[in-house]
């Protein structure tokens, strides 16, 4: 029997939106980045913090190497790959970079 395969890294995106749109923007964002990144990766966590003034979501993608991020990320998965409607939830902070472990 094989073993599974362990990751060896995490890779860890956050975003902010305004509350207004973030209900819609969590549903846009799993259709549109959750569900491809689930068929590539080896796990996938996502959080979301409600605040007063804003939404906060954070997407934790588990890796068994580099090479493997870059088949999905392209050429420097530590670049932010924004989804096509991204700029429409205004007030959403755009991030340029992902944190890696």
């Amino acid at each position: 029997m094989g073993h599974p395969t362990k990751a060896k890294i995490a890779r860890t995106w956050r975003g902010r939106t305004l509350p207004g749109v973030a209900d819609e923007y969590e549903a846009y964002n799993y259709d549109a980045g959750i569900k491809p990144l689930i068929e590539k990766a080896l796990g996938v966590q996502t959080f979301r913090e409600d605040r007063a003034n804003d939404t906060e979501f954070m997407t934790i993608s588990y890796w068994e190497s580099i090479e493997a991020m870059t088949r999905f990320a392209g050429d420097d998965p530590r670049r932010i790959h924004h989804l096509e409607r991204d700029k429409d939830y205004r007030g959403r902070e755009l991030m340029n970079r992902v944190e890696m472990v």
